[in-house]
């Protein structure tokens, strides 16, 4: 879980929510990319991201837009995030003996704009949250940082502001994350993504 590295997190506020991930890619204390990708869109309102082995990274993404798409064909509607949070438990239950070396969290809005954040295991156990949810490898540092900073009913500014300390804070503390970080805000409006620069060492 520790080979490549990752921080990330995600935050309930009013009607809204906030993911976020740094950018690193690394071989333990090597750095091989400064722009990876671990945050990705399901829907339009539903995100997840994927912390732990970059190639599982990758092919879980790939099963997981697969898998959502032919519920779209068949169910002929947009899946919510608690459903597609069951989704991906399933996948990777399914692979228990031989399980996928990741940690996702699924965040997203439903249809009557109800925030919705979780958490799992590598075999698909769900942790439900009412405020955030952390993994990766700064998770001990993104607890502590959440813990000081996070406060009900957030608006999106706020939960931008707070989200974004929370991870430059964090990931300046460990060695196998950062290189900057991408937040997104879903809120029913629509999603506002952006970069964080941080220290580059």
């Amino acid at each position: 879980m520790e080979y490549n590295g990752a921080a990330i997190v995600a935050m309930k506020g009013k009607n809204c929510i906030a993911i976020g991930a740094d950018k690193r890619l690394g071989q333990r204390q090597l750095t091989v990319d400064t722009n990876f990708k671990k945050v990705f869109p399901i829907t339009e309102r539903t995100y997840i991201g994927l912390s732990g082995l970059a190639t599982d990274v990758k092919t879980l993404h790939d099963q997981f837009r697969m898998r959502v798409n032919l519920y779209k064909h068949r169910e002929e509607r947009v899946i919510e995030p608690k459903t597609f949070a069951n989704l991906v438990s399933h996948v990777l239950y399914e692979r228990r003996f031989g399980s996928y070396l990741v940690n996702p969290v699924v965040a997203g809005l439903d249809k009557n704009d109800i925030p919705f954040i979780c958490g799992m295991d590598s075999i698909g156990c769900i942790d439900l949250a009412d405020n955030f949810i952390v993994c990766g490898t700064a998770e001990e540092n993104l607890y502590g940082a959440c813990e000081g900073l996070w406060e009900p009913d957030l608006e999106p500014e706020e939960l931008f502001e707070t989200i974004s300390q929370v991870l430059l804070n964090s990931v300046d503390r460990d060695a196998m994350s950062g290189w900057g970080a991408v937040v997104h805000i879903i809120t029913p409006a629509g999603v506002i993504t952006r970069d964080l620069k941080s220290r580059m060492d």
